[in-house]
């Protein structure tokens, strides 16, 4: 590597970490080592509505939203722009993306025999989104393996982690009721995320999935057809990343219990701001009861997206995915 390209990319990466160490006093509304891979009960799914109190009914509206195109790119929008939870003017005027920005997920086709579906949150401090390194790049990895992905574009600040994480639940409720077009098992859907990406993971794992209707965060938003879909994954990686809020880890083992974690993967390097963190987050979900699968890659920093030759994790996280599935 050109030492001009090294330090820029050094620089990127520091500016990163700053970002993200930052945003934690806003207001809240190499070679890989595999130290631990450990299995115990799996999380429970939550009933579904027509057995419960949220059942939809015949005033329920349709879903506005795209028919899938499962063999092409595909830009999908996920809400109508007339009824999107929490959506707030202001915040639109204040965020990173421009006014009319609607949250969205870009798929790429699985290519050769399809394993399942991935949706792969970007990180960015909830500043911005790492779009190619930490979205597109992994993207194409893991549909060249077999994997139906969509790069999930989220609500950022001054939207809060619970906003953005409708988006997220939203997405995957879009993937599991077009299951049959993609040529997956509903229940072959997992998360991932990079750094704030995988805060968002976390975030809808433990607080927002199953079947959390968005009128619980917003009385004035109007539940349709998609919103009475489980927005459950399977399985979760967090890549430089771990369960609770920007630059502070939920550790407390029994708040991790009760959410019902899916197997979780993390993958990240000894030379993290946050590797501590990293081990104590992981310790605690498996203390919790979660099977967890660790991969900690020495001399790595943040950052690392895609991955390269001194942590290259996607392989990892291939046969990760394929276990879980398979159960």
């Amino acid at each position: 590597m050109k030492k001009s390209t090294a330090v820029a990319a050094l620089c990127l990466c520091m500016a990163f970490v700053s970002a993200l160490a930052a945003c934690n006093a806003l207001p809240v509304n190499g070679t890989g080592t595999e130290t631990g891979t450990e299995t115990s009960t799996d999380g429970g799914y939550m009933p579904p509505p027509e057995e419960g109190e949220n059942a939809p009914d015949e005033d329920t509206p349709t879903a506005d939203i795209a028919v899938p195109a499962p063999n092409e790119r595909q830009t999908i929008l996920l809400w109508n722009e007339n009824n999107i939870p929490a959506y707030n003017e202001s915040y639109q005027h204040s965020s990173a993306d421009d006014d009319d920005f609607i949250p969205y997920i870009e798929s790429y086709p699985a290519q050769g025999d399809i394993k399942g579906a991935v949706l792969i949150c970007p990180g960015g401090a909830f500043q911005f989104r790492s779009m190619r390194s930490e979205g597109y790049d992994v993207a194409e990895r893991l549909s060249a393996l077999g994997y139906q992905c969509f790069v999930v574009s989220y609500r950022l600040r001054p939207y809060s982690q619970e906003v953005s994480a409708l988006d997220l639940a939203r997405a995957v409720r879009y993937v599991r009721s077009n299951a049959e077009a993609y040529g997956i098992e509903e229940d072959d859907i997992a998360v991932v995320g990079f750094s704030a990406g995988g805060i968002l993971c976390g975030e809808l794992l433990l607080h927002s999935d199953g079947y959390l209707l968005p009128d619980e965060i917003d009385e004035n938003y109007i539940p349709d057809s998609l919103d009475y879909v489980s927005a459950e994954a399977s399985a979760i990686g967090h890549i430089y990343s771990f369960y609770g809020r920007l630059s502070v880890s939920d550790n407390d083992v029994d708040t991790l219990r009760a959410g019902d974690l899916p197997p979780t993967f993390y993958a990240y390097g000894t030379r993290d701001p946050f590797y501590r963190q990293f081990i104590r987050n992981a310790n605690a979900v498996r203390e919790a009861g979660v099977s967890v699968e660790e991969h900690v890659f020495e001399n790595v920093g943040h950052g690392f997206g895609a991955g390269n030759a001194s942590c290259d994790w996607i392989p990892l996280f291939d046969v990760f995915l394929t276990d879980n599935f398979k159960k």
